[in-house]
């Protein structure tokens, strides 16, 4: 799974993630989630306190898939434009797995 693009505002974090077909969306979710929010605790093992229930992410998220025939540039450009006050994090690829 490669990271394609990472961006972020006051209250979401959006990315565009490439992997192969027979990985379900459902699992790279949770397996981002899952990797960041272990990687954050160490890091930074206040912030668990300080969340309700100590959970880093809530269980809510959109997917949308591009195919074949699909428009990365499109799925790219609705990930840069997410909310007010937009800031990239990253820009080109970044290995998760």
């Amino acid at each position: 799974m490669i990271f394609v693009e990472i961006g972020a505002d006051e209250y979401h974090v959006h990315y565009l993630v490439q992997s192969v077909p027979g990985y379900p969306p459902k699992r790279i979710t949770q397996t981002i989630k899952g990797i960041t929010a272990k990687r954050i605790f160490k890091k930074h093992p206040e912030v668990k306190k300080k969340l309700w229930g100590g959970k880093f992410w809530t269980s809510g998220y959109y997917v949308n898939t591009v195919g074949q025939y699909g428009n990365a540039e499109v799925i790219k450009a609705y990930v840069q434009d997410q909310g007010k006050g937009y800031k990239e994090i990253h820009h080109g690829q970044l290995e998760l797995l």
